[in-house]
This record gives C-alpha cells, sequence and structure tokens, in this order.
C-alpha cells in the first residue's frame, strides 16, 4: 500500500511539471540559443534595438508590433498595407516562407523551417519585446 502512494506521489509530481526554477533555466536557454540563431540568421538585416544600425527595422518589441509600422523604415507597400500584426504565429510563418507569407515584400526569402530553431528565435525575439503585446501597435 505504501509502495502505491508513493508511486502515484511521484506520478502526480511529475504530472504537475517543471519546477518554477526549471522553468527559468530552460527560459533562458531557450533565449539564449534563440539569440545565438538570431546572430546567424537574421542579425545581418536587423538589429535588435534601435541603437544598432542595421539595414532592415530593428526587431526590439516586434511581438505585437503592426507588421510595416517601425518608424522611418521604407517598407514595401505590401507589407505596409497588410493589416498584419507580428504575433508568434506570424512571425513563424514569416520565418519559414515571408514571400509566400507575404508576396510583395521586399525582403529576401528567409526559409527558417525548423520548428525548433523558429521556437528558440521567438523566445529570443519576446525577451527583447518587453511592452505589453496585447494592443495591437501604433
Amino acid at each position: 500500500m505504501k509502495t502505491t502512494l508513493f508511486t502515484a506521489a511521484l506520478a502526480t509530481a511529475a504530472l504537475a511539471g517543471p519546477s518554477s526554477a526549471q522553468e527559468e533555466t530552460f527560459t533562458r536557454i531557450k533565449i539564449e540559443a534563440g539569440k545565438a540563431f538570431y546572430d546567424a540568421e537574421c542579425r545581418r538585416c536587423h538589429a535588435a534595438d534601435a541603437s544598432d544600425t542595421s539595414y532592415g527595422p530593428p526587431l526590439e518589441n516586434v511581438i505585437g508590433r503592426g507588421a510595416g509600422t517601425y518608424p522611418d523604415y521604407d517598407y514595401s507597400i505590401a507589407l505596409s498595407a497588410s493589416g498584419i500584426v507580428w504575433t508568434p504565429a506570424a512571425l513563424r510563418a514569416w520565418m519559414e516562407d515571408n514571400q509566400g507569407f507575404m508576396p510583395g515584400t521586399k525582403m529576401r526569402h528567409v526559409g527558417i523551417t525548423d520548428r525548433t530553431v523558429q521556437d528558440f528565435i521567438l523566445a529570443y525575439l519576446a525577451s527583447i519585446s518587453p511592452r505589453d503585446a496585447t494592443k495591437i501597435s501604433e
């Protein structure tokens, strides 16, 4: 009986999920991996913030931002008129096939098809998007 109770307690603890400290560690690792992938795949054109120069618009606070709305960047008509908000799902679709997702965009094809790599990049972008993304950006 004691063995059964102990086994049930272990199963319940396992189902409860990782501890808060473990979740923090996993989040930190995802962000670090995401930054490494961002640096390898995105940084050649996009700075993380406006204090660093880049060819494309900076990606700080991109999550929740309206597509084609970063000030003083010359977007394609297709992107600036799209009405899209950069949600994680929209960013994932963009990373996978931006030209298929938004025909007429100026940006060259990205082609990051590995969902794990996308997850890591999204974790990094979330870490540099500290504003409340529940509202559509101006």
